[in-house]
């Protein structure tokens, strides 16, 4: 029987075993199609295609640390590409991966011969020693941010707060401004200012959020980097204004620009300059003048840049005890109310470019936001901190291959996962063959354009 037979032979069986189902649109017949290969990631062979000709798939997967003795055993491929599919369709727990495995068209693409069940992947991570581990995924890392970095470029530093609900190994109270007293981990992270992305992160325990924490894996960052690549600055927040990490740059000849915490000597030396009248326009309502300071534990003075910005309207004073007192700040006399700012620095810009380089960094905060909301920083936890060191890392990698095939994509602006996912991964796939040659059709989930409207006359609504 010919291929044209066969084919009208399936449509006529899968007709009689239609079932009429009534709705409120109407009579429709329901039939199902138990041979179809179908995914929700119709779009996701864009994206393979582009990690096949770059050779990343392939590398990773290559020098992957995890070695499978026996006949029953997953493949290593299977396990990795299960977990990297786990984290591109944006979930947060191994227990998702379960949603995923019902795909017939992904895994073929990615030349896999299943999806791997949660606890697989829970195993395999557990079965990659800690070193050997990390530094395959940080070399990944770094392959593909390294050759970005031949422009000047930024370097921010921060460090982001993961709340924890179970008793997992450093899961400590620390430094957790939005639940205190809720044990945590600590995300020491370091990116490429503009582009967002990752250069490294390092866990740690909930009370290691301090900068003496963070400048150990900071120093490897940099020294990992050929030295004609270094970054033109170095930018962090009030946390990392202290002796050792400036030090630390300035062996290595490499600016800084922190942010200084409001000490008692820092208030004292606002005092001391709030009277004078070389104040200059630091932009956004700022003022902004230089200076010379050396506080207790600096070894050396250092230049410094005092900004302040006159509040507007009332200003209303609340407890910290949670007694819900509240009170206006009311006077007889006309004054002004300021809040104030204090950075630290080598560069010799002026002040209101230094003003400006420092708002800049607030575009890091965004990506912290993205990688712990959009993507698996949020979760990916175990007892042991050490595969959360590993996915933590996994989900780095993923993040910076997806933000390069979307900035590709679409040069012109930066889209986020939750507005690139929906335009460049999802759509229904349905993959067929036909003459010899695999047909991957994909239905778009977007809703239909509205028609014009065809009446001659306006009505009320035109």
């Amino acid at each position: 029987m010919g291929e044209a037979k066969l084919k009208v032979k399936k449509v006529a069986n899968a007709i009689t075993e239609a079932i009429g189902v009534e709705t409120n649109g109407g009579r429709i017949q329901v039939r199902w199609d138990a041979d179809a290969a179908t995914t929700p990631f119709g779009q996701l062979v864009f994206f393979v295609e582009f990690l096949t000709l770059t050779g990343l798939l392939a590398r990773w997967m290559e020098s992957c640390p995890l070695n499978y003795q026996g006949a029953h055993s997953s493949k290593k491929q299977d396990i990795l590409c299960t977990w990297l599919l786990s984290i591109l369709s944006g979930h947060k727990r191994y227990s998702h991966i379960t949603t995923i495995r019902a795909d017939g068209v992904t895994p073929e693409l990615l030349g896999m011969q299943q999806v791997v069940s949660e606890d697989t992947v829970r195993r395999a991570l557990a079965a990659i020693e800690e070193e050997p581990g990390v530094d395959w995924l940080q070399s990944h890392i770094d392959s593909t941010v390294t050759p970005l970095l031949a422009a000047p470029w930024v370097l921010d530093v921060d460090v982001t707060v993961k709340p924890l609900y179970g008793k997992q190994e450093g899961s400590v109270v620390g430094y957790n401004p939005h639940k205190p007293g809720r044990p945590s981990h600590a995300y020491h992270t370091y990116q490429m200012a503009g582009l967002r992305l990752i250069l490294g992160v390092d866990v740690e325990a909930g009370n290691e959020t301090n900068a003496s924490h963070t400048l150990p894996g900071l120093l490897r960052c940099i020294d990992r980097i050929p030295k004609e690549k270094w970054p033109k600055l170095v930018r962090g927040d009030c946390g990392f204004g202290t002796d050792p990490v400036m030090l630390g740059l300035e062996e290595r000849g490499i600016p800084f620009l922190f942010k200084l915490r409001l000490s008692k000597n820092v208030k004292r030396y606002i005092q001391k300059v709030f009277w004078s009248e070389d104040w200059a326009d630091a932009g956004q309502g700022w003022e902004g003048r230089e200076g010379e300071l050396a506080l207790t534990g600096w070894k050396q003075t250092r230049r410094v840049i005092i900004l302040r910005r006159a509040l507007i309207g009332e200003v209303l004073l609340a407890d910290d005890i949670g007694q819900m007192a509240l009170g206006f700040v009311e006077s007889d006399i006309a004054a002004k109310r300021y809040e104030y700012a204090v950075l630290v620095t080598d560069l010799r810009y002026d002040v209101p470019a230094l003003a400006q380089l420092y708002r800049d960094r607030a575009d890091s905060d965004n990506t912290f936001d993205e990688l712990k909301n959009q993507w698996g920083w949020g979760g990916f936890t175990t007892k042991d901190i050490k595969r959360c060191r590993l996915s933590a890392m996994g989900v780095a990698m993923a993040y910076n291959w997806w933000s390069l095939f979307v900035r590709l994509a679409n040069p012109k602006a930066r889209m986020e996962a939750i507005t690139s996912r929906p335009l460049l991964l999802s759509g229904v796939g349905r993959k067929t063959t036909h003459a010899g040659q695999q047909y991957l059709t994909i239905a778009l989930r977007m809703a239909k354009p509205v028609k014009p409207s065809t009446c001659s006359q306006k009505s009320a609504c035109c």
